[in-house]
This record gives structure tokens, sequence and C-alpha cells, in this order.
């Protein structure tokens, strides 16, 4: 099928990652087949590749220097139970999800197994505007999961960790999973219904920028060279770490300005000016006077989360010592 439909392509002006495409549909046969088991698999290798390197961070003590939340390192077991959650949902969720995007995008003008790729200037765009959609998308349904009913029965698990790691950014609920996964792959559908003109391709790329950017804002670290001290509006591991610290603020993904907008971002904001103050007050001080405070800055911090955690849930708040 694929060999002749490819027959009045001349291979030689096509780069190597076109004709390795080509090579692919052929091998595999059946477009559904391929294209889904071509999108699972990179999704597999991307999202634990990207979390790899994270591990071998927290298992580093020289990087506690940036860690935001340094007395809490995940351990092997989490780690593991982290694994098998998140194990469970691709399997269970997102392969039926991946199976099915193919055959409803085509429907609505993706093309799949055709060749030359979209040049960057016609990708960019597109990506810019999943970026988009996403995020606003995201911020909406992450404020629903924190209310009542949904947060105590499905997204209570996402926030068993108070300091996130890479392998926790899809450590949820299937439920969750599904729903806001639906932010990830509206877009690209809203596009293809609009415009018929969407190449797969661009898909894959939009969903390994997604997938980098939700393993890292669970990272749980703050380098000097991470991506919001470039980008200010950017959200990055630092603005997310403070909401699985704090339990509110910050819903957004990828951007802080709809946190900004809404209001939603104050606490994080009195917080961090609470530290930067406490620091100028203490740049004398010993680095364990300086630890000692921020740790105390913390733990009244979570404790006020916990208590927005059971009022949200309907329970009685547990009780964080405040050295």
């Amino acid at each position: 099928m694929y060999d002749q439909l490819y027959a009045g392509i001349d291979a030689a002006s096509l780069s190597w990652l076109e004709q390795q495409w080509i090579a692919w549909y052929i091998a595999i046969g059946d477009p559904v087949i391929a294209t889904g088991l071509m999108t699972f698999l990179l999704h597999e290798m991307v999202y634990f590749g990207r979390c790899i390197p994270w591990i071998i961070i927290d298992a580093i003590p020289y990087f506690r220097k940036w860690k935001l939340q340094p007395s809490k390192i995940p351990t092997p077991a989490e780690q593991w139970e982290c694994t098998k959650l998140v194990l469970f949902s691709h399997f269970t969720v997102e392969l039926p999800v991946i199976w099915l995007f193919h055959p409803i995008a085509e429907s609505l003008g993706m093309s799949t197994y055709q060749v030359p790729f979209p040049s960057v200037r016609t990708m960019v765009p597109q990506i810019a505007f999943f970026f988009f959609f996403e995020d606003l998308f995201h911020y909406i349904a992450h404020q629903m999961l924190h209310i009542g009913v949904l947060y105590k029965h499905i997204h209570k698990i996402h926030h068993k960790y108070s300091a996130p790691f890479g392998l926790a950014a899809e450590y949820a609920h299937p439920a969750e999973v599904m729903i806001l996964g639906t932010g990830t792959i509206g877009g690209p559908l809203l596009y293809c219904y609009l415009t018929r003109n969407f190449h797969i391709f661009a898909m894959y790329i939009w969903m390994t920028l997604r997938l980098f950017q939700a393993i890292d804002a669970h990272s749980g670290y703050d380098f000097p060279w991470s991506l919001q001290h470039i980008l200010p509006f950017w959200s990055g591991a630092e603005h997310h770490d403070f909401h699985h610290m704090a339990f509110t603020n910050n819903f957004s993904t990828s951007f802080r300005w709809w946190d900004r907008i809404c209001g939603t971002d104050t606490k994080y904001l009195q917080y961090r000016a609470r530290v930067n103050a406490a620091k100028k007050a203490m740049k004398n001080a010993t680095k364990e006077q300086q630890e000692a405070i921020e740790r105390k800055l913390m733990a009244e911090v979570e404790a006020e989360g916990l208590r927005a955690e059971a009022e949200a849930e309907g329970s009685a708040p547990k009780v964080v010592k405040v050295e």
C-alpha cells in the first residue's frame, strides 16, 4: 500500500528522518497500527527518558543547594510506587486515547504517513497555539479538581507528594489523566478541525515539549539556568512546587499569566517576598541559620496548605509542627 503511495517521491530529496518515516510506514503496513505504535513508544521514551536525569540528580547530594524543598528527597520505594501508577495510567488510559487519536485527527484533516514534513515556519505558530490552549484549559480544569468531591476522589492522589519529583508529573488518578490530557490533545484536534492542515510530526514535537514541561515543573529543582529565569512568564518548577507545598495558588502549567491576571498567585507572591526579606535580613548569618529560617517558612506554608486541603475534602486538618 504505502510503497505505491510513495512511488512518486524522490527519496534522495528527503531528509534522513523523512526517509526513516517512509520505511516505518511501509514496514508496519497498517496506518492506525503504525501511527499508534510510534506515538506510544515516543511517549514512553520521552517521559521516562526525561525522568531518568532527575532520578540521578535526586541521588546526588551536591544538587541539594538547588532543591526547592531540600529536606524532602524521594526514596527509591516512593519512586517505584509512583512508576507503577504512571505505567498503569499509560496503558489503561493513554494507550487507548493514543490509538483513537489517529483516526479522529485524520478525519479532521491530519496528515500522517505523508512526506515531506511541514516547515519550521509552519509548525512554530501551531505549537504556540497548543501551549496557549493547554495552559488555559489546564488552569480552569485544575481549579475544578480542587473542589470537593473531585479533589477527594480524584486529584488528591496527585497531591500525595508535597515535594514533587520528575516521575510524579503523571502520578494521578486515571480520571485526572483523561481530564487534563484533554488539554494536550484538544488544541491539535481543534486546529485540525479549523484548518484541515496539520501533520502529526508537529504533534510529536508538541508532545515532546509538553512532557518536558510537565516533568521539569515537577522536578523540585530551581537552577540558575532554569527557563523561568530567562522567560519571566514561564511557570517552571519554582512556581509549581509552591502549589504542591501550599495546596492553593499557581494552577497553571506552562505560563504564569492566568494566575497573575486572576489573582490566584497572591499567597505565592507573599511567600516569595517573605523568603527574599528573610534572606536579606540574614545575609550575614550562618548557612545553618539561613536554612533554619527557610525551613520554618516552608513549614508554615505547608501547615496552611494542609488546612486548605482538609477544607476542600471536608475532613479534619492534619497537624504540622512548625519549629
